[in-house]
């Protein structure tokens, strides 16, 4: 009998965690599992068994009830109960959990089920909500509640938004009692900051493994540089590349119009991800792309960059870097939270976050030094550190060490 992997995660095989789950489950295919993922919403077509969670309909219940009651993860009550029916059908050997925020699951009835199922249980952390009594990031605004006791939120309008009642502190309590009730529960963080965020939470107890993020070496290669060049018109021009599934100031949407006040004529910005409406405020020296599915696309504009700009404040892996690194592209990032660990000497520079004139000067370094010179040890960086085949596969011995514990 070949072993069962169900994986829970909000998107299926869409955007950076759908891809990465469904990549995790191309791997198990390989050693010879079955692989179901159970999801939210947006589904592409997968190699996995797909399991969808509830209806449009139970989808915008759950969002009306984050909007008025701050009750995210508290809605979907019977697509819930209909997935853990699901679930003792398939009798799964390993169940891994993703993000379970995204308007789809009651995380009470999923972890009432899972502290008495006698299924080894895997998460791994995209973010910090599993830890907070709201928000999924707290470093843009420096809040350090989450260590002891939500109160107050100064985030409460943010994703997953509240417009009225704040409730960070019962939440903050009923998430700790919850997410602390499973015994044979292993934490996957996906950089080493976030190992050390989770290490001060409440969930410091579980084991906690290291497993950074993967990428298809085979996708994200060296591809021609002229194709986007010619569609944009951007033949002889220095771009400097931004990719985000949302833009706004924590990503530093904000930073990229500063820094587009003081570039110099052959040099532009390309931002990909961001929506119509951003786009019609943009300034001339910015060309906005709205957001892309399709990962041929983005090695193009990763490859026909000079540089990738990570200018994020609040990353917990960092993935648009290292795709850039696998087209032959050197990035620049902030000096915060996981996107150093991601850039050495050889593959890019690291700026303290918000010094415009910062990004200035590491922009003409790698402009005098041409991209050339950094291409190779991009794609040696990637291919050592980030390959899907590689990383994901720890997942797999994971889950093989959990079953013969």
């Amino acid at each position: 009998m070949n072993n069962k992997l169900l994986q829970i995660n909000s998107l299926a095989n869409s955007r950076s965690t759908g891809r990465i789950a469904e990549e995790i489950g191309q791997i198990a295919i390989a050693a010879g599992w079955e692989s179901y993922i159970a999801y939210g919403r947006h589904a592409r077509t997968s190699q996995s068994k797909l399991i969808k969670i509830g209806s449009d309909w139970d989808i915008k219940w759950h969002g009306l009830q984050t909007r008025l009651f701050d009750r995210h993860g508290l809605a979907s009550t019977n697509a819930t109960k209909k997935l853990v029916e699901k679930i003792k059908e398939i009798k799964p050997d390993i169940i891994h959990l993703h993000n379970l925020h995204g308007y789809y699951l009651n995380i009470e009835i999923l972890f009432h089920y899972l502290a008495t199922a006698n299924i080894p249980v895997v998460w791994t952390f995209h973010d910090c909500w599993p830890m907070t009594g709201h928000c999924a990031h707290f470093t843009f605004v420096g809040c350090e509640k989450w260590k002891t006791q939500c109160f107050s939120c100064p985030q409460k309008k943010n994703y997953p938004g509240s417009y009225f009642l704040d409730r960070s502190k019962q939440n903050h309590k009923q998430k700790r009692n919850l997410f602390t009730s499973v015994n044979d529960m292993t934490i996957v963080t996906v950089s080493n900051w976030l190992a050390e965020i989770v290490k001060q939470s409440y969930l410091k107890d579980y084991p906690i493994r290291v497993i950074n993020n993967g990428i298809d070496v085979n996708v994200f290669s060296p591809q021609s540089r002229d194709s986007i060049r010619l569609k944009y018109g951007l033949a002889d021009k220095f771009i400097l590349l931004g990719v985000a599934t949302e833009w706004g100031r924590r990503k530093g949407l904000h930073d990229f119009i500063e820094l587009s006040k003081i570039l110099k004529d052959d040099e532009i910005i390309v931002l990909v991800g961001l929506k119509d409406d951003q786009i019609k405020t943009l300034p001339e020296n910015i060309i906005g792309i709205t957001r892309t599915e399709s990962t041929q696309e983005l090695a193009e504009f990763y490859s026909s960059a000079d540089v990738v700009m990570n200018i994020s404040y609040e990353e917990t892996f960092g993935l648009t870097t290292v795709e850039g690194f696998a087209c032959g592209t050197p990035g620049i990032v902030y000096n915060t939270t996981a996107s150093p660990e991601l850039v050495d000497d050889s593959t890019g520079l690291i700026v303290d976050p918000g010094d415009i004139k910062g990004l200035v000067k590491a922009i003409t370094q790698i402009k005098e030094k041409g991209k050339q010179s950094y291409s190779e040890a991009c794609v040696k960086r990637a291919h050592r550190f980030y390959r899907k085949e590689d990383r994901y596969r720890e997942y797999i011995e994971l889950y093989e060490e959990l079953l013969n514990k």
